[in-house]
């Protein structure tokens, strides 16, 4: 027994030790803060034109800047995710806020929400009409109530009892979403759409943001104007913690963007991050399986970081507006397949 110990220990010395593979060494680097964000799910039309495609790029690079701004001064994953946000959602060319999709009467019903990986709260507003920045208004209901989602008039009454920011509800109008919103009525009549048909093109559009602070700290948010031509009052899954935004520091922040029903009916962000706890996948491994396991082709698409830094996206629609940084240096912008 003793011979055969001494060789085993004597064998082992002698074997040549594989050199770890440059997988293997991204996977093991730990990322002092990273954040990604999406712009939604989706790829730019076949006949946009370069200066089409460079404002939609310069549009997820203002956001990410805003957002990098934060983390790389040791600010909260939180205010990151809040800023970022913000940026795309005072952006026109993006389905939030200003630039928000029409529903079936012609008007804009936004939703967001926002959640905090360090004590797994989270807010959330539904259908609100005149809140300018609704992921604002989503981080006050996690910090100043009790509640996680607020819909409606009551959102709207307590948006003027916290004094952020207001607008009229055609404010959120543009010349674009007015002529997607014509169109897609005219197709959705001749088709007469079905309960479960796949995701069409003027479906997509959600804007999120996923960061983790020096501290290790991960926040998610998410926001849109919801799916042109819905049915008013229909809420999808961006408000909804568990369906289109989750966080946890234990495991991972996720956003989506793609058919929120979809998203709501397989609870798809909290999903990932229980595969990642119960049976000790990886975020990619997790992301993977949800997306094209338990989702249809063409759903969607899903941004997240774990708790190491390391960022991933995932989509089976043709492409999807996102964009990455880090600080080891990284500033990603990719639209469409890229």
């Amino acid at each position: 027994m003793r011979h055969t110990l001494l060789f085993t220990i004597l064998f082992a010395s002698f074997v040549p030790q594989m050199p770890a593979t440059a997988a293997d060494q991204k996977a093991n680097v730990t990322r002092k803060w990273a954040i990604v964000l999406h712009g939604g799910a989706g790829a730019p039309p076949a006949n946009a034109t370069p200066q089409q495609l460079q404002a939609r790029r310069d549009g997820l690079a203002a956001a990410l800047t805003a957002g990098r701004t934060v983390l790389a001064a040791g600010g909260s994953s939180l205010d990151a995710v809040e800023a970022t946000i913000r940026v795309l959602e005072d952006d026109p060319l993006f389905n939030a806020g200003h630039g928000a999709v029409f529903n079936s009467e012609g008007e804009h019903e936004l939703d967001a929400s926002i959640m905090d990986g360090s004590t797994l709260d989270g807010g959330g507003v539904a259908g609100v009409r005149t809140v300018k920045n609704p992921i604002t208004l989503a981080r006050r209901v996690m910090t100043e109530t009790g509640h996680v989602l607020l819909a409606g008039p009551g959102a709207e009454a307590f948006a003027t009892q916290q004094n952020v920011d207001r607008v009229p509800n055609a404010s959120f109008s543009t010349e674009l979403r007015r002529a997607e919103w014509e169109k897609v009525r005219a197709q959705e009549a001749a088709e007469n759409a079905l309960r479960q048909q796949p995701a069409k093109p003027w479906q997509i559009g959600t804007v999120g943001c996923v960061a983790l602070d020096k501290a290790g700290n991960i926040a998610a948010g998410t926001s849109t104007g919801g799916r042109t031509n819905k049915k008013f009052g229909r809420v999808g899954d961006s408000p909804i913690i568990s369906a289109g935004t989750y966080a946890d520091n234990a495991t991972c922040g996720i956003s989506a963007s793609g058919i929120g029903e979809q998203f709501i009916r397989h609870a798809a962000a909290a999903q990932i991050s229980l595969l990642m706890q119960h049976r000790e996948w990886s975020l990619q491994q997790a992301a993977d399986y949800v997306l094209k396991q338990r989702l249809r082709p063409g759903d969607g698409g899903i941004i997240g970081l774990d708790r190491s830094g390391m960022i991933v996206w995932v989509f089976t629609t043709p492409g999807m507006y996102r964009a990455a940084a880090d600080s080891s240096g990284r500033f990603d912008i990719r639209i469409g397949s890229e």
